[in-house]
C-alpha cells in the first residue's frame, strides 16, 4: 500500500430539498422561512402557467417578474435582471423553470447576495450544483463556489 492511499473524496453542499405532489404551494412559505419580504421571480415561457400560480401564491412578498432567462446566462441579460433587482427593491429570487432560469437566479444572487430557491422543471442539474456558467462576447466562463447552489431546492 502506498501513503496516502488513493482516496476519492465527494463534498456536497448542504441544502434544503422539498419533494412530492403540490411542493409548488410550500415555496411562499420557504421564501418566508428565509425571511425575504420583496421576491424576484425568474421563469422561463414554458414554465408560464406555474409561474402564474406561484405569482398569486407569494401575494404581497412579489416584487417583479423577469420572464427572459437566455441558456448559457449571458452576461447582458443578467444586467437587464439586476435592474430589475434594483428598482424592485428585491431580497430574494425564485427559479422556476430549467437551467436558463437557475442560472440566472445564481448570478444574481452571485452578485446580490440574495438567498435563492430553485423550482427546477426539467433535470439540468444546476439546481444541486455551486457551479455558475455565463456567456459573455461568446465565451463562456464557468465558476464554482459553495455560495452559488441554491439554498432551497422544490
Amino acid at each position: 500500500m502506498t501513503w496516502p492511499p488513493a482516496v476519492a473524496v465527494h463534498e456536497d453542499v448542504a441544502r434544503r430539498v422539498l419533494v412530492g405532489p403540490g411542493a409548488l404551494a410550500l415555496v411562499p412559505a420557504e421564501v418566508a422561512r428565509l425571511g425575504a419580504a420583496r421576491v424576484l421571480l425568474v421563469a422561463t415561457p414554458s414554465a408560464a402557467a406555474a409561474a402564474g400560480r406561484l405569482s398569486t401564491g407569494l401575494d404581497d412578498r412579489l416584487a417583479a417578474r423577469f420572464d427572459r432567462p437566455v441558456a448559457h446566462t449571458p452576461v447582458a441579460v443578467t444586467a437587464e435582471a439586476m435592474e430589475v433587482v434594483a428598482e424592485a427593491r428585491a431580497d430574494c429570487v425564485v427559479a422556476l423553470g430549467g437551467g436558463s432560469a437557475i442560472g440566472l437566479a445564481k448570478a444574481l444572487s452571485a452578485r446580490t447576495g440574495m438567498p435563492q430557491v430553485a423550482v427546477p422543471t426539467t433535470y439540468a442539474g444546476s439546481e444541486v450544483t455551486p457551479v455558475l456558467g455565463e456567456t459573455e462576447g461568446g465565451v463562456k466562463t464557468t465558476r464554482r463556489d459553495p455560495a452559488l447552489a441554491p439554498g432551497t431546492v422544490v
